[in-house]
């Protein structure tokens, strides 16, 4: 493929309702979405970076950045274009992990798009749908989580994960557990906001049969985490601290985790994912997709990629009703508690027009 250019388009979307973490409470999604063009096809991806630099060092307006003047112009210089030249065409550039995985996810698009295949295929699924878990904020009270939850069981999610910090961690576990039963697949996640300091008071959410607690830590402190592993029976896993199979394969010889957390943007796109996979695989450290509250775009990406083998625990690929009244893409439903895996040329979808305009707040276009 030769590349004529990348439109990066910024765009804002409502959520459905404040979604709170340990970094911060999010009322909208202000991200960015790329199309490559090409002569042979046109290919889409998105930029998981948040607005601000809270989750990661990255944020949208450094990727929009780095993009137009650096990646973009780098990958029109590449002899070959394919989704595999563009992690070493990318590489004399540090770091900007999500804005290199958006773009090697638009022209993977493109490239699967004019050959006539699936990324699911690409990738290695080995199944046509999977499980979805949903990711539940930190609430104002018990009683609006007991309802929260309460929605999301109904609504046929097979996994629940709680969004804990300090002050908001063993009570509101305590109380879910005792509402729904030890039936229900549990976990909860603190991106980075204990220390190891707190293992004692981490300890106490052992008795809840917890399926795992992610990134207790901070995401440099690989060694905090393998010394916790050894005082809690939780099992530990990482979400942050991955950002490459290298990283990966360090963690689990450290003992630093027993289950890692998948997030294509984090990584530096989906064929690094997919290394990631096979690290866990080769290791038998079970692993699964995470959500960064993409699109319907996003969302088709990393239902593929929970099609692996390896991604035996439900992640967070959520209906699109879940955060957005009205997806850029035709919505994913939920059904029996699972997601259909696209089967469709490249990505399986395509933005609605219509939707994408309206949503749509800047636009830029990177002539090659």
């Amino acid at each position: 493929m030769k590349l004529t250019g990348v439109e990066l388009r910024r765009v804002k979307m409502p959520l459905v309702a404040p979604f709170r973490t340990s970094f911060g409470t999010s009322t909208d999604r202000d991200l960015l979405l790329l199309r490559a063009v090409t002569p042979d096809a046109e290919g889409w991806g998105e930029c998981v970076a948040m607005a601000d630099p809270l989750y990661s060092s990255e944020y949208v307006e450094a990727a929009i950045d780095v993009l137009t003047r650096f990646l973009v112009p780098a990958l029109g210089a590449a002899p070959r274009l394919d989704a595999n030249a563009v992690g070493p065409a990318l590489a004399p550039y540090k770091g900007h992990r999500m804005a290199k995985a958006a773009l090697e996810m638009a022209v993977l698009d493109a490239e699967l798009r004019a050959a006539g295949r699936s990324l699911g295929r690409e990738l290695g699924a080995v199944r046509d749908r999977v499980p979805c878990g949903v990711s539940v904020g930190i609430m104002d009270s018990i009683g609006e989580l007991l309802d929260a939850v309460a929605g999301y069981v109904a609504d046929g999610y097979v996994r629940i994960k709680l969004k804990i910090e300090p002050g908001w961690d063993v009570e509101p576990v305590r109380a879910v557990r005792e509402r729904f039963g030890d039936a229900l697949l549990l976990q909860v996640d603190a991106n980075t906001a204990y220390t190891l300091a707190d293992a004692r008071h981490l300890s106490r959410l052992d008795p809840f049969d917890l399926l795992l607690i992610e990134q207790p830590l901070d995401e440099e402190d690989l060694l905090g985490h393998a010394a916790l592993a050894k005082l809690i029976r939780t099992p530990v896993c990482l979400d942050e601290s991955i950002t490459s199979a290298r990283s990966a394969a360090a963690a689990i010889t450290l003992g630093a985790c027993e289950i890692v957390n998948v997030k294509p943007g984090r990584v530096g796109g989906y064929l690094e994912a997919r290394r990631i996979h096979d690290v866990c695989v080769a290791h038998g450290v079970p692993v699964w997709c995470g959500g960064m509250l993409e699109t319907g775009i996003g969302r088709a990406a990393n239902v593929a990629l929970a099609a692996l083998p390896g991604f035996t625990l439900p992640g967070d690929t959520s209906a699109s009703g879940r955060y957005f009244r009205t997806d850029v893409t035709a919505p994913f439903v939920l059904d029996d508690g699972h997601l259909a895996v696209p089967a469709g040329p490249g990505l399986g979808v395509e933005p609605l027009p219509d939707v994408l305009a309206g949503i749509t707040t800047e636009t830029t276009w990177i002539r090659i």
